[in-house]
């Protein structure tokens, strides 16, 4: 009875603990994602030179 009252309790413990982190993102004060300009070169259907700015954020 004694081992699986202390294995529950690990097992609890265990699970918390990941959940805690996870979290942390979310609910702290001053987050902020980290974003930056892409720039994307492609080509249009007369061989003309297409540059795009995309903004990502991390």
């Amino acid at each position: 009875m004694r081992k699986i009252i202390v294995s529950a309790a690990i097992a609890a413990v265990a699970a918390i603990s990941f959940a805690a982190p996870s979290q942390a993102g979310y609910y702290s004060y001053g987050y902020k994602p980290h974003c930056f300009i892409k720039k994307v070169k492609s080509y249009d259907y007369y061989g003309n030179v297409i540059i795009k700015k995309i903004k990502v954020c991390k």
